[in-house]
């Protein structure tokens, strides 16, 4: 489903830009593109932060900075979109913040394909990615706006924690295991003799 919304925008970035060259600027044409696709990148970047990284930095190999680029991506590309919404459309400084929010969103989308999404690959059953990508798709099929979703900045790392303490909780010293099985404890890899 991730992978699917990455093509959606590139093809969408990709009609916009073929709008640009026009003299004068349609801006009907433009708007009919850049508005759902910028309700999209919100949208897209909101249920990433509530049904997938959760999961990746519960079962990925080293997922906390994978995650905290993400999130700063997110940001990044939420910057773009929203300082575009306070200039008139297809001016020089709307094209300026849509830049912004193409150039963070194509180095989110390589990196995540690189990064991300191919450690959650490794290390989620098949089952598991299945579930995940039908709830992004029902996040995504409910939220055709940004109506009702926090499309404000998040600080990486407060959100990498506040995940972190729900998958591990404070131990009341009784040994709890994850839902994943383990122990929480990482590798004894080299503490064994």
């Amino acid at each position: 489903m991730i992978l699917r919304d990455h093509a959606w925008f590139r093809e969408q970035f990709v009609a916009l830009y073929d709008l640009r060259a026009a003299s004068p600027p349609d801006v009907e044409a433009i708007s009919a593109i850049w508005d759902p696709l910028a309700a999209r990148l919100d949208v897209h970047a909101a249920g990433e932060e509530q049904i997938f990284y959760p999961e990746l930095l519960a079962r990925g190999e080293d997922p906390q900075d994978e995650t905290l680029d993400a999130i700063g991506d997110h940001n990044d590309i939420r910057d773009g979109v929203h300082a575009a919404a306070r200039h008139p459309v297809a001016g020089e400084d709307w094209w300026a913040a849509v830049e912004a929010a193409r150039a963070a969103n194509d180095e989110h989308m390589a990196e995540e394909e690189r990064e991300g999404i191919a450690d959650f690959r490794l290390h989620a059953p098949a089952e598991v990615r299945e579930r995940l990508g039908q709830e992004l798709e029902s996040f995504l099929e409910e939220h055709p706006t940004i109506a009702g979703v926090d499309v404000e900045d998040k600080d990486p790392e407060e959100y990498v924690d506040e995940i972190e303490s729900d998958l591990h909780p404070a131990d009341d010293g009784a040994s709890a295991q994850r839902a994943d099985g383990s122990l929480g404890i990482g590798s004894l890899r080299g503490h064994l003799a």
